[in-house]
């Protein structure tokens, strides 16, 4: 890890301090610690602003209160005990406004070349048209939502089946198989029953997983206990047909009418694409080797934010801890470079103007 310092005064303006990957809330909140400690600051992202959070079901209410998903310490006000998707859409674009955060949006990184103090992240937008940003330092901070975990069945690359839950509404009076026991697929095979789907549970557990929120937990049980909703637990569905699903259960194999699957089985970081950066992994749970103090990788220059900290265990870094994560990288900016802003300021104490 090198400690020499960057000469930020001569750069060309051209390059940036700090590239951000990922343009989510922690992305965004990378950005924003670095600006606020004197650095350039460039985020890009394949998606939109939040990517993420704007695939998440249209509907959805987030199980945290709206102080815990602020950035940049811009209040998030909400008149709900938890906010909602579209009011976290609208407080991150308000943020990301408020300090006027350079995001080029809808350019999906392919590679990345050069070293600490000279990154070149090459990228390719919407319409195959190449492009290269130049930067100093690296944030990656895509997450783990974009890439779903196959369960490596036939059929399962069939149109009707679905790794993301949005909107019931098109599933009406069709009969719908939900594949998960968490908190994804309890709420998905609620709303799709009460708009009207006939809903068939599936999960290879003994039964929903005690960590559902606890508001839903109860609400999915009384209705499978009603028989509103079918379940099959330590089941799981070993085929999918255009027209069914084949279920190996406790009882044997069960074959059922079917129109569509959500197969909420969960998602996992981009481990490729950290590969190809060189960053290195330990243990079962493919954790990526970086400073806990800093969050820089092995690989100087580069620092991991958000939930790819965690690697697999996905379920330990939210939004409302992985925000924290731009000031870890800021400060070790600090330590290593001297912020733009600063040294624009020695220049001028050296060279007063009468």
């Amino acid at each position: 890890m090198s400690d020499q310092p960057l000469d930020l005064e001569s750069a060309q303006d051209s390059v940036f301090d700090l590239l951000v990957v990922g343009a989510g809330p922690t992305g965004l909140a990378c950005a924003i610690e670095a600006q606020k400690a004197g650095f350039r600051a460039v985020l890009v992202d394949k998606g939109c602003v939040c990517n993420s959070i704007f695939h998440y079901p249209a509907h959805m209410t987030f199980f945290t209160t709206s102080e815990r998903l602020e950035i940049g310490g811009i209040p998030f006000p909400s008149p709900n005990a938890k906010p909602t998707r579209s009011e976290a859409l609208e407080y991150y674009r308000q943020v990301a406004a408020y300090y006027r955060l350079d995001i080029r949006q809808y350019r999906r990184v392919e590679r990345v070349s050069g070293s600490d103090g000279a990154f070149a992240v090459h990228t390719v937008d919407r319409f195959g048209r190449p492009g290269a940003i130049e930067a100093r330092k690296l944030a990656i901070s895509t997450g783990y939502y974009d890439l779903p975990n196959w369960m490596d069945i036939p059929g399962e690359t069939l149109s009707k089946v679905h790794h993301y839950y949005y909107d019931p509404h098109p599933f009406f009076e069709t009969d719908v198989v939900v594949i998960g026991g968490k908190n994804s697929a309890a709420i998905a095979a609620l709303e799709l029953w009460r708009s009207g789907a006939r809903v068939t549970l599936i999960y290879r557990g003994p039964g929903i997983q005690p960590h559902v929120k606890y508001w839903i937990k109860p609400d999915i049980e009384n209705r499978i206990k009603d028989g509103e909703i079918k379940a099959y637990f330590s089941s799981q569905v070993v085929e999918i047909t255009p027209d069914a699903v084949v279920v190996e259960t406790p009882a044997g194999r069960e074959t059922l009418r079917n129109d569509f699957v959500f197969a909420m089985t969960g998602y996992h970081p981009d481990f490729t694409f950290l590969e190809r950066l060189g960053v290195r992994f330990e243990g079962k749970d493919r954790l990526p080797v970086c400073d806990p103090e800093t969050l820089e990788s092995n690989v100087p220059g580069i620092y991991l934010a958000g939930v790819i900290v965690a690697g697999s265990r996905t379920s330990e870094i939210f939004i409302e801890n992985g925000r924290f994560h731009g000031r870890q990288i800021a400060a070790s900016l600090v330590s290593k470079a001297r912020p733009r802003a600063e040294a624009r300021d020695a220049v001028a104490v050296s060279n007063p103007i009468d």
